[in-house]
């Protein structure tokens, strides 16, 4: 009574796929997936890997350094 059985959770299971469909939660997966190999790399620290074998965790991201215009 207090534990649920295997039953239980497979009909959770088919609910949730239902609701929410199998390519949503692949795609909550995958997220999920990069969010932990992220944070395992910022507990690693920066300063062990050089910085030209970096990889970008998103490649829709693009880092851009902002200048000032000159007055001329």
């Amino acid at each position: 009574m207090g534990s649920f059985s295997i039953w239980h959770w497979l009909i959770v299971l088919v609910i949730v796929m239902l609701v929410f469909g199998t390519k949503k939660l692949g795609n909550i997966g995958s997220d999920l997936g990069k969010a932990v190999k992220g944070f395992k790399d910022g507990v690693k620290g920066e300063e062990d890997k050089p910085a030209a074998t970096q990889q970008v965790a998103d490649k829709s991201t693009i880092d851009v350094e902002a200048k000032e215009k000159s007055k001329q």
